[in-house]
């Protein structure tokens, strides 16, 4: 039910698109979904042979439902090499590769990527912010680039 991260992508090609990988229910719902922990994957857009996997948390109930509950400034990421990996174009330092809203309106979940040139690493950093107050709550994932299968 939730449109927007197409919309989104069709606006900034350069954002990725999450596919859903699974999900578990957390907590018992009478009327519409259950809440429950979604586990979703994407590649990055811009670097070749890196995925990242999120999970976090959705709201259900009929509000869930509808898509106008808030979700929770919760997640966790792991991107992994999963292939050669390749910059299809010039990366920039806190560049945006993935954004959801996770409420109606004013409050979004996305993931930033950096470039540790000392270490050759690729640094993943995910986090929720809302127009008025963000949340401190965060996650960070690294991928040193190595050879693949010569």
């Amino acid at each position: 039910m939730r449109r927007i991260p197409l919309l989104l992508a069709l606006l900034s090609p350069s954002l990725a698109l999450a596919e859903r990988i699974g999900e578990v229910s957390t907590v018992f719902k009478w009327f519409g979904p259950n809440d429950r922990i979604v586990i979703e994957a994407f590649d990055d857009p811009k670097v070749e042979g890196v995925t990242c996997y999120l999970s976090r948390p959705r709201t259900g109930g009929v509000k869930g439902g509808l898509g106008l509950a808030e979700d929770r400034a919760e997640a966790s990421i792991a991107c992994r090499q999963v292939g050669k990996i390749h910059f299809r174009e010039e990366i920039k330092d806190g560049e945006e590769v993935f954004k959801e809203r996770t409420s109606l309106v004013f409050k979004s979940m996305q993931v930033v990527r950096f470039f540790d040139e000392k270490r050759n690493t690729l640094v993943y950093l995910v986090y929720s912010d809302r127009v008025i107050e963000g949340s401190p709550q965060n996650a960070v994932t690294a991928i040193p680039i190595l050879p693949w299968g010569e």
